[in-house]
């Protein structure tokens, strides 16, 4: 079962650095990167965690639309199309200004995103995958605007 889904991980998102899995995590790649479960992680990448609390908002490059986002945690720049879904994540890269979430929302889909911190305040988002059995892929700038309401 593990096997397949490491095959069907690699053929959606490539080859992640490092695949998490249960209690256990296995390397896939080279480098200085250490794969830890995300359970045993405080909060989630460390990078997303040292973000400023409070009101963002995100404006979708190409669209011009924006949305408001209340950030406690950071993860919620992770899932912006699969906001309120159940997700789990497969695998992360947590770099001192990049962040990359594999994740999967059973009966929803599932996503690549990556976050590039330029500030505690600002950070640049990149997200592809499929929501609703429906592709889309993103890019974005998010911005702390205030406090969450």
């Amino acid at each position: 079962m593990q096997q397949r889904m490491v095959r069907e991980v690699m053929m959606k998102f490539g080859k992640p650095t490092m695949l998490l899995s249960g209690a256990g995590a296995v390397a896939l790649g080279l480098g200085a990167l250490v794969a830890v479960p995300i359970s045993a992680q405080s909060g989630g990448p460390s990078l997303l965690s040292g973000l400023a609390k409070g009101e963002w908002t995100v404006r979708f490059r190409g669209s011009g639309s924006e949305r408001k986002v209340c950030v406690r945690t950071g993860q919620e720049l992770i899932r912006l199309q699969h906001a309120g879904a159940q997700c789990k994540p497969l695998s992360t890269e947590d770099g001192s200004t990049e962040v990359t979430v594999n994740y999967n929302c059973p009966g929803k889909g599932y996503g690549r995103t990556s976050i590039r911190r330029e500030t505690a305040n600002l950070v640049q988002i990149e997200s592809q995958g499929f929501a609703d059995g429906r592709p889309f892929q993103l890019r974005a700038e998010a911005r702390r605007t205030g406090s969450c309401q």
